[in-house]
């Protein structure tokens, strides 16, 4: 009897020696799972979590006239508009050059406008939800100590959806939102053309005037 409860004794020990160590180690990782039943004929199952995480970064792809889809451009591009006197009354073009005869009634001669390269294609493309667009008046049309208002430059848009913005005098106009495409407006997918013009709207002391405008596609 003495050596059977010795025997016993020992067993129980063991077995507890043994949950001990599986305790801490299962403690320590916290990497598993386990479940104990009574017997072998009793079903068991454990379950382990295991978490994911996935990040989508944001983009925004703006062109105005050089680089299509996927390559940006490497310069700007260069819209230009030439304006040329009629002098009255037929109206007559002069012809360049000193001591030219022309027939002149007096009359103040009217300037016509002829663009050049001024019909650009424009894209946007982003997963960031609604685009918005401005313009920035960057440097000044000047010739010289000449000005020209900036805000006689206009754009016509040929897509409604993506809209052209307003060119200000000075600093940043106002903005305009580019309708998205899929994913209630999360993805945008817009083309269309700029067209720009010149208004002329009055007399400009001769001179080639040069500026620049800055144009930002941004959202949330």
């Amino acid at each position: 009897m003495t050596l059977r409860s010795t025997h016993r004794a020992g067993t129980l020990a063991m077995a507890g020696l043994i949950a001990g160590a599986l305790g801490a180690g299962m403690t320590a990782s916290q990497a598993a799972s386990s479940t104990a039943g009574p017997s072998a004929t009793v079903p068991l199952s454990t379950g382990v979590n295991l978490d994911f995480t996935i990040a989508i970064d944001k983009f925004i792809f703006f062109r105005i006239g050089n680089g299509a889809w996927p390559t940006p451009g490497g310069t700007p591009s260069t819209v230009s508009f030439v304006l040329t006197p009629s002098i009255p009354p037929v109206p007559t073009t002069p012809v360049a050059g000193n001591n030219r005869s022309v027939n002149w009634s007096g009359a103040a001669p009217a300037f016509s406008v002829t663009p050049s390269g001024n019909a650009l294609p424009v894209e946007v493309r982003s997963n960031a939800g609604q685009v918005t667009l401005r313009a920035t008046a960057t440097t000044p049309l000047a010739s010289g100590a000449s000005t020209i208002p900036l805000s006689e430059i206009t754009i016509a848009s040929s897509d409604a959806n993506l809209p052209a913005p307003q060119i200000p005098n000075t600093g940043t106009g106002t903005a305009v939102n580019v309708a998205g495409t899929a994913f209630a407006n999360l993805v945008t997918q817009r083309t269309a053309t700029w067209t720009f013009s010149y208004a002329n709207l009055a007399s400009r002391t001769a001179g080639t005037y040069t500026g620049q405008v800055t144009f930002t596609a941004s959202s949330p």
